[in-house]
């Protein structure tokens, strides 16, 4: 069996608070793109796990990697074999480990069905996972694990994901949040939030990594219709009216980037 682990951007992010058990309030607006890591599976008498692709060699561990973590909350009658192909970078905002583990629960709905409680067990993982099992537009409460659907009037738009090959750690940049409350998502179709919202996280990961700046300014002379940071960074998107402008504005930036393209699920 194969499937996609499909890449998670936030089209908008609120940094409501700090909540007292150390974690943020946010409300978000989850979307995917229709490409991103590999996962293939074949029966093995017990789990096990092949890294490959451009950015295997950054997971070494296999038994730390969230597939494996995933394999082990969601028991089978028998062993699998995973190969994950690793296209997306690490830490970069993608939500890349979180789509890996998404897609690892899909496999095993396809083949054996999840069990009822099986947001919890997500949730347990990552606050990404939740959203990333099903891998289509919802809004993120709370952590991010509190799910409900959005109108997606943005499904097929085509999209640019760009990294300037830094890998930056989300914690860090949580912390250096200034605290601020700066209002609410707004409300409305996946369009109207997008283009309305913002991502809060964006000014704190500038301070730690820079060049996320001339990432967004060199995406905003492709004329595209939306550029953001995504998640904790250093991903940037950006949105387009037709391939063709999307794809001209990949061919735009630097070659040493590493960039992706697609269109919104």
């Amino acid at each position: 069996m194969i499937e996609t682990a499909y890449a998670k951007i936030n089209l908008a992010l609120h940094v409501r608070k700090r909540r007292d058990d150390g974690y943020h309030e946010l409300e978000t607006l989850f979307a995917f793109v229709d490409a991103g890591d590999r996962l293939s599976v074949a029966p093995a008498a017990q789990d096990r796990l092949q890294v490959v692709g451009e950015f295997g060699g950054e997971l070494a561990d296999p038994f730390g990697n969230i597939v494996m973590q995933a394999l082990a909350t969601l028991r089978r009658p028998q062993g699998w074999a995973v190969t994950l192909e690793k296209n997306l970078p690490v830490a970069a905002g993608l939500g890349g480990g979180s789509a890996d583990a998404g897609a690892l629960f899909r496999l095993v709905e396809r083949e054996y069905g999840l069990p009822a409680d099986w947001h919890a067990r997500a949730a347990r993982l990552g606050a990404d996972v939740p959203a990333c099992v099903q891998s289509l537009a919802c809004i993120g409460r709370g952590t991010g694990t509190e799910l409900e659907p959005a109108e997606n009037d943005l499904a097929g738009t085509p999209v640019l994901l760009v990294n300037p090959r830094v890998p930056l750690s989300t914690g860090p940049v949580f912390k250096a949040w200034d605290g601020l409350d700066r209002g609410a998502m707004p409300l409305g179709t996946a369009r109207e939030i997008a283009f309305a919202g913002r991502n809060d996280l964006e000014m704190p990961a500038l301070q730690i990594c820079p060049v996320i700046g001339e990432v967004l300014e060199r995406l905003r002379q492709t004329g595209a219709t939306l550029v953001r940071m995504s998640g904790s960074g250093a991903t940037c998107f950006a949105l387009f009216g037709s391939t063709e402008d999307r794809d001209q504005a990949q061919r735009a930036m630097p070659h040493e980037w590493w960039t992706l393209t697609g269109a919104l699920r």
